[in-house]
């Protein structure tokens, strides 16, 4: 995404978007230059929390507080 474009203080970060997975596909899919991202997998790990493989090769899942953040 070009920075020409984006007026100082309107970039998101991920922890900042709405937990929905509609919301994470928008953010990566702006995040790619518009390129769609989408959900290849959904997972759940050993403490029973929801992880999503997207197309982009990251695994996403939410922390205790409900914000996104990359998986390892």
């Amino acid at each position: 995404m070009s920075q020409a474009f984006v007026r100082e203080g309107d970039e998101q970060s991920l922890s900042e978007i709405a937990p929905t997975i509609n919301a994470l596909i928008r953010f990566l899919t702006l995040e790619n230059g518009g390129i769609r991202v989408y959900e290849k997998r959904t997972d759940t790990d050993s403490a029973g929390n929801t992880l999503h493989t997207m197309s982009n090769g990251l695994t996403y899942g939410k922390d205790q507080n409900g914000r996104w953040e990359i998986k390892q």
